[in-house]
């Protein structure tokens, strides 16, 4: 057992609500704060002094300094397994250069999908690490990491497997979600109802066997798969137990109408949704995930964050790390612009890349600090936890704890 602090402001997290707008006078900060943790797990959160004469036989960590302490952030939709680059295509597309125009010339998903087919499982798993490992430091502890650049059978298995042996090989934890429908392979002799099937068929006993996800997801655009497809396909996923999640409202409405008819833990995306998908979200238990990573990386709008929040919806901001409409990566930095753009409060941020992401995962002992969740937290040089927004991602973590122990 041991008590870690004190930091000069603590913010648990722990007694906000899922859904609905929040003010930052909702958040509470223990000033003088400390965390006692035991076998990974919190034991309890507190003042620092009274920690210890509480727990006088505890180890103490002691922090010099001023520090803020925060739970451990959530990145709750990335790709961050997948090979090659797609700098040429963000020039091409500044350029002027249309989707259509960027495939012609090679590149576009298909590229990285050939490029992540040449990388061995081992290649694969080393971009992982290294990904990974660059988001630890920005004091993100969960990690959710898609398939979807294999788009066969025998190479999405490569890339679950790669997923899984890398969360053994980095102190997060990554989730791993199964992303096979994320566009219709160029190379595949039939249309996308019978993809689909061959996945169902081919792909979703061997996740099952192999233990590799308990999540799915599917692209649901015009350019990718519609409703009439990806409703049994979710249907059969639900019956194996997965967990729904959707690419939703990109582009063009529809998609989070599917994530609700079907339940999906989260529509992700929702560029393009109107009010009307924003009540139909705020009225379900459906997270809508923010992608402000898209965005800046496509120049389109932003997810309407706002009005979700005030619609009373659960928003959960992700960075949405891919080679390539997002390849910024600092959640951050990106939930604080977006912030910027839809007038977000500390405590709105603050919930969307912790607990409810953490809700978006469906995981219910991290995002928190608070007795008997994760003892995951990052740890700032700063007496004034607005500075974390405030600076928009030039504030890094100067430490970052996993279970209790210090990992950066």
């Amino acid at each position: 057992m041991k008590i870690i602090g004190p930091f000069t402001q603590l913010l648990p997290l722990s007694q906000m609500p899922l859904k609905g707008a929040l003010k930052d006078e909702d958040l509470v900060i223990i000033d003088h704060g400390g965390i006692v943790s035991e076998n990974g797990k919190i034991l309890k959160v507190g003042e620092f002094n009274q920690l210890k004469n509480e727990f006088p036989d505890a180890q103490v960590e002691q922090i010099q300094g001023n520090a803020v302490a925060i739970p451990g952030l959530i990145d709750s939709h990335t790709h961050i397994c997948f090979g090659g680059t797609r700098a040429k295509d963000f020039a091409m597309r500044n350029a002027g250069k249309s989707y259509l125009d960027i495939a012609r010339e090679g590149g576009g998903i298909w590229s990285t999908v050939l490029n992540t087919r040449k990388a061995t499982q081992e290649e694969l798993v080393q971009g992982i690490v290294e990904r990974a490992n660059y988001l630890l430091s920005l004091g993100i502890t969960t990690v959710e990491v898609k398939s979807g650049y294999g788009l066969s059978v025998a190479e999405e298995l490569k890339m679950l497997r790669a997923i899984k042996e890398a969360n053994n090989l980095t102190k997060q934890k990554l989730i791993t979600t199964c992303l096979a429908a994320h566009t219709l392979p160029k190379d595949f002799e039939g249309n996308h109802a019978q993809y689909l099937k061959l996945i169902e068929n081919e792909l979703f006993p061997v996740l099952v066997e192999e233990n590799l996800t308990q999540r799915m997801d599917a692209f649901i655009e015009e350019e990718a798969f519609d409703e009439k497809v990806t409703l049994p396909y979710f249907e059969k996923g639900k019956e194996l137990g997965f967990q729904i999640t959707v690419h939703a409202d990109q582009f063009s409405t529809g998609g989070s109408e599917v994530a609700v008819k079907v339940g999906a833990v989260s529509a992700d995306h929702l560029e393009a949704s109107t009010q009307k998908e924003v009540e139909m979200l705020a009225n379900s238990a459906t997270v809508a995930t923010a992608l402000p990573g898209a965005t800046l990386g496509l120049g389109c709008a932003f997810t309407p964050a706002r009005a979700l929040l005030d619609a009373g919806a659960c928003l959960a901001i992700a960075s949405d790390w891919n080679p390539g409409s997002g390849p910024q990566g600092n959640l951050l930095s990106q939930a604080s612009i977006l912030a910027t753009f839809q007038k977000l409060s500390n405590a709105e941020v603050l919930a969307g890349i912790t607990f409810r992401a953490a809700h978006a995962l469906r995981e219910q002992n991290i995002g928190k600090l608070a007795e008997g969740f994760e003892a995951n937290f990052a740890m700032f040089e700063t007496d004034n936890y607005q500075e974390i927004t405030y600076q928009q991602g030039r504030l890094m973590p100067s430490a970052v704890f996993v279970k209790g122990e210090i990992v950066f």
